[in-house]
């Protein structure tokens, strides 16, 4: 069920799943130009775990506001706390993954463990950021939408699914300008590196050979950063993990909520 909540002036909308008692709870973060809709095969696959699936400011029926990852992981945190939530799993895809990297710098107490897929410290150049930047300011989503979805889903995935691809498509070029554009700009403004390093807690980390936006170097990168993480790299597989692999994800994270009992 739908829900929303005011969190610092700023209204986020969620969905909480409920499961059975006695694992861990899971939060999903989703990625840049998607909303929380892109983790649900994950979800269902985790139907006796509680989880909370958030659109983050500027996506999906959240607000707009103003962006950085600091920001974007202080309204997890405040949510959490909405909850009355005491420690889960915080599971990213992407920008996700660099919100749950500052959640966990953040507030430390509200963090179990980590699933950080297709993410690293630091995601891609200035110059890129703002050529796209520009790009969706004068053109609109649409200009970017063939050359994004290129770098989200590898090519057999783009052969075998195209109403998939396309329904993806749709869901960002119908993500906010406004949005899109101010998380593009904290991605290009963050890097995380004198943070993550010091993450303790346990930390699987996901990538894909086919990934384009953030591969394979960059996730051992950063599984190399931080102490207590694992780190597989998918075959085939894209920028989103939780579309075209969720079975995998979901084992990842049952065997997190396992290793945590």
């Amino acid at each position: 069920m739908p829900r929303f909540a005011s969190i610092d002036g700023t209204l986020i909308h969620y969905e909480v799943q409920s499961g059975g008692a006695g694992k861990t709870p899971v939060v999903f973060l989703n990625s840049l130009g998607t909303d929380l809709r892109i983790w649900q095969e994950v979800a269902d696959e985790l139907e006796t775990t509680t989880r909370l699936l958030i659109d983050k400011r500027g996506h999906g029926l959240s607000d707009c506001g103003a962006t950085s990852i600091a920001a974007l992981a202080d309204d997890v945190a405040g949510l959490i706390d909405h909850l009355a939530w005491q420690r889960a799993i915080i599971c990213g895809v992407s920008v996700g993954g660099m919100i749950a990297q500052s959640l966990a710098h953040r507030r430390p107490d509200l963090v179990a463990g980590l699933v950080l897929c297709n993410t690293g410290t630091k995601i891609g150049e200035s110059s890129a950021w703002n050529q796209r930047i520009d790009m969706v300011t004068d053109r609109g989503m649409d200009a970017i939408a063939d050359t994004v979805i290129k770098r989200w889903f590898s090519n057999n995935f783009r052969t075998k699914a195209p109403d998939t691809v396309a329904g993806y498509r749709n869901m960002l070029t119908r993500t906010p300008a406004q949005g899109y554009v101010a998380t593009c700009a904290a991605i290009r403004d963050a890097d995380l590196t004198d943070t993550t390093k010091y993450i303790r807690v346990p930390t699987i980390c996901i990538g894909g050979t086919d990934d384009l936006a953030t591969p394979p170097e960059c996730v051992n990168a950063l599984s190399d950063f931080v102490e207590r993480s694992q780190c597989h790299i998918l075959s085939g597989v894209g920028h989103l993990p939780c579309i075209e692999a969720p079975g995998f994800v979901a084992s990842q994270i049952r065997s997190l909520q396992d290793a945590l009992s």
